[in-house]
């Protein structure tokens, strides 16, 4: 009787979507799609509704299954580069690097991938600029299995042989030529209530939603579903901003409240304001192209020739008592256009605009900088830095610790450290780091300091106290959304975007 009085109470807290798939709960979910003609979201809604209702138990299981990419879709029908190269190598071999080339017909990326795997796989020796073909037609093969192993894609990674495993492998590092995607299968097994029920035509009377035609046509037999308050449902999801911009709107925030005014620029520079103005020689390694990003075969104008005049004193035998760097500096470099490497040169350019009726002044930047860097979990080719500036003839030292501890505190850090540090264009210099409770280390997030005499005279006219900072951004969102690798800032997972705690 008990059992009976469960199933009561549950018929009559079906949905419409449940009582549409119950007369089929004993077939697999491709049959209830085929029977009641719902989409699979659907399904599997009513699925968890029956769930929490005790009637059936919901698995979730996630398949990997291995695609042709972009490539891979050209590659098997006009096979891999390196086989190409291993048909012209058993036609001609001996045969120079740079005839292979030619009547191989391979783009030079594709050439010399091409020649980097056959030589991993001793397939080839290459000798005086000349190829030469190392294997028998048994060993290409047995070396070659790339190439089968596209023809029988797609694969579930479960499935994988070891040889396909191998070949998968060798295939991951090269771009687009496979694809993994992960799906989640979902099936079901019905509880004893759910086998009690499941089969049955169900037909309900019950009121779904009260509206003005039952209002007013109402009668006294009619009753509502009931409802369970603590079921789950779809989550909904608003539109919002991306978390680090909704990061940069908070700094940004906390900058103007501090009465701080925003500089903007230009994401490309010319070498003058990126460098030389913040008195950094022109042979320093940070502008060689291993390090800065450089427009190719374009240059940009120089500010009025008073300004140039000046940089190229302090370079050349310095100001206000310095030595300067005491060689000879070339125009030309200080025309060449960069992606910006910090936003720093904003600051050096806003010196050079500002007059001194409106002293003092304080400033702030935050904005996207680059960095020819090797991409990895805590370095990126493009980051944010926080930038600023206070002008004023009675700045000192102490405004500064005070004007970064009262920020990085708005921003959620209570204890800072102060530690002494050297930058090229700033003297004194400091390293700002952040104590992290959780793995009770300090964290360093960017350096500060006073503008140094020959970055201030040339664009300001004379040594007034110029205090200036710019911390790495990124480092802050990292640690406040706990962040380990800084791609996944970038990588647009809109699961993951949607989760994330603004």
């Amino acid at each position: 009787m008990p059992e009976h009085k469960a199933l009561d109470n549950v018929i009559d807290s079906l949905s419409p979507l449940e009582i549409k798939i119950i007369p089929f709960l004993n077939k697999d979910i491709k049959t209830i799609q085929e029977r009641t003609q719902l989409d699979e979201t659907s399904i599997i809604r009513a699925l968890h509704f029956l769930e929490n209702k005790n009637m059936v138990v919901v698995h979730t299981t996630k398949r990997r299954t291995i695609n042709l990419g972009t490539n891979g879709i050209y590659y098997r029908k006009n096979h891999l580069p390196e086989r190409n190269l291993l048909t012209l190598l058993e036609k001609q071999s001996p045969i120079s690097i740079e005839e292979a080339k030619k009547l191989s017909k391979l783009s030079d990326n594709e050439f010399k991938v091409s020649l980097g795997v056959l030589k991993n796989k001793a397939l080839i020796i290459i000798k005086n600029e000349k190829i030469q073909l190392n294997a028998s037609k048994e060993e290409i093969i047995k070396k070659t299995l790339e190439e089968k192993f596209l023809e029988n894609l797609p694969l579930d990674e479960d499935s994988l042989t070891s040889e396909q495993k191998y070949a998968l492998e060798k295939l991951k590092g090269r771009k687009d030529i496979i694809e993994i995607k992960e799906k989640s299968e979902i099936s079901f097994e019905l509880t004893n209530l759910g086998k009690e029920i499941a089969g049955k035509e169900i037909k309900s009377d019950l009121i779904e939603e009260l509206t003005p035609e039952i209002i007013s046509s109402w009668t006294k037999n009619k009753r509502f579903r009931k409802y369970d308050l603590y079921s789950d449902v779809p989550r909904i999801y608003g539109g919002r901003k991306h978390f680090v911009n909704e990061g940069i709107k908070k700094a940004r925030r906390i900058w103007l409240d501090m009465g701080f005014a925003e500089m903007t620029e230009s994401k490309t520079v010319s070498s003058f304001w990126n460098f030389d103005a913040l008195f950094t020689a022109q042979d320093h390694p940070v502008r060689d192209l291993h390090d800065t990003f450089f427009i190719k075969n374009t240059y940009s104008e120089l500010p009025e020739k008073s300004i140039v005049l000046k940089v190229k004193e302090a370079h050349e035998k310095g100001v206000g008592k310095s030595k300067g760097w005491s060689y000879k500096w070339d125009e030309k470099e200080a025309r060449k256009i960069v992606l910006r490497t910090h936003t720093t040169c904003l600051s050096a350019k806003k010196l050079s605009t500002i007059k001194k009726n409106e002293l003092p002044a304080k400033f702030f930047a935050i904005g996207k900088c680059f960095r020819n860097e090797t991409l990895d979990w805590s370095h990126g080719f493009e980051f944010n830095q926080s930038e600023g500036i206070i002008i004023d003839k009675n700045a000192n030292f102490m405004h500064l610790l005070g004007c970064l501890k009262e920020f990085f505190r708005k921003m959620g850090f209570e204890k800072i450290r102060f530690t002494p540090s050297y930058f090229p264009y700033t003297e004194p210099s400091l390293e700002v780091s952040v104590w992290h409770p959780e793995k009770n280390i300090w964290l360093e997030l960017g350096g500060a300091g006073i503008f140094r005499p020959e970055v201030v005279i040339p664009l300001l006219g004379e040594n007034i106290p110029v205090l200036a900072w710019g911390p790495g951004f990124d480092r802050m969102l990292m640690d406040h959304y706990q962040i380990k690798d800084l791609r996944e800032m970038y990588e647009n997972d809109i699961n993951k975007l949607r989760k994330i705690k603004i």
